[in-house]
């Protein structure tokens, strides 16, 4: 069997580092280095592996890999190169679930946090050290309540995260049934009983049409004393003149945004001055070693592929 490396070759010496592309080798005859979507040594491959910065490859371009079967894509979302692929017949496998890992852990370490009232707590002590024990404390992560935004890959992973502590956890998603909400063992809400009853509320929605602008001013007013929001999602879910204005008006609230819209934030932005809002770089998801996980997944379905076994994690679309 035949395969290729395919798409940016930095990111892909990254990804498939410490011994991945190596395993790669031991199992299937590789292209040397990392393959352009020109080369005409495509014509006999079998399999390609690629992660972010993979090209979407044109119907000439394919026409010249008439023997290709999988693409193996050591990264989430596969929008913006799959249709060509998926319209001929070869398999895309993602390792979107691998993926989900970082930010759900991401997520459940500043759930935690919020409960315990750590940030309001940081700013509180930093700015006024005389007032001690009288800086705010969170009621605790005991029996409070958390809400998702979405039960995807990431969200439902959150769900899995957080069984070990006493939480109870709702979660809104239009395409959450009560039976996967039963199985997941968690209380089906609409989105504004979400962000009316939740103590921290973390968004984990698709980045789609439908949800642009879904969280508005008036949910976010709703939100009780000292809550926290959380985006790990993507900034466009939320209106981010509306999270400005919300935020400057209460100061009891937090708001932790690992992504923003605009992306980045620029420097002069409104919310890099608040107290009350904490801006990441985009770092929830997969980065350092966590790549290697990514790597991983290509590779056990690789294994699968070759053993003529049913994907994981195929996508169709």
């Amino acid at each position: 069997m035949k395969v290729a490396f395919i798409g940016d070759e930095a990111r892909i010496a990254e990804v498939f580092a410490k011994g991945r592309r190596e395993e790669i080798e031991s199992r299937a005859e590789v292209l040397p280095g990392v393959v352009s979507p020109n080369d005409t040594r495509l014509s006999d491959i079998d399999a390609l592996f690629s992660t972010w910065g993979m090209p979407k490859l044109t119907n000439e371009q394919l026409d010249t890999m008439p023997r290709l079967k999988a693409l193996f894509y050591a990264a989430g979302a596969v929008d913006h190169f799959s249709r060509p692929l998926v319209d001929r017949g070869i398999q895309i496998s993602s390792a979107w679930q691998a993926n989900a890992v970082p930010v759900a852990e991401f997520t459940i370490a500043q759930i935690l946090l919020s409960c315990k009232g750590y940030f309001k707590n940081l700013h509180e002590y930093s700015t006024n050290p005389e007032r001690g024990a009288a800086c705010f404390r969170g009621p605790g992560a005991y029996g409070e309540t958390v809400a998702l935004l979405g039960a995807g890959a990431v969200g439902t992973k959150v769900i899995e995260l957080l069984r070990p502590f006493r939480l109870d956890v709702i979660v809104f998603d239009a395409f959450l049934t009560q039976e996967r909400a039963d199985d997941l063992q968690v209380r089906k809400v609409s989105l504004e009983t979400a962000f009316r009853e939740a103590l921290v509320i973390s968004n984990h929605l698709l980045d789609v049409p439908d949800t642009y602008g879904l969280v508005n001013s008036k949910l976010l007013e709703s939100m009780h004393p000292n809550a926290t929001f959380i985006n790990t999602g993507r900034g466009r879910t939320v209106v981010s003149e509306d999270l400005v204005r919300v935020l400057g008006r209460r100061p009891d609230l937090t708001a932790l945004l690992d992504v923003t819209d605009p992306e980045p934030l620029p420097p002069d932005h409104q919310l890099r001055a608040l107290p009350n809002t904490l801006v990441t770089s985009h770092i929830a998801g997969s980065i350092g070693a966590e790549v290697l996980r990514l790597a991983d997944c290509a590779i056990e379905e690789f294994e699968r592929f070759r053993q003529g076994q049913p994907l994981r994690y195929q996508v169709f679309g």
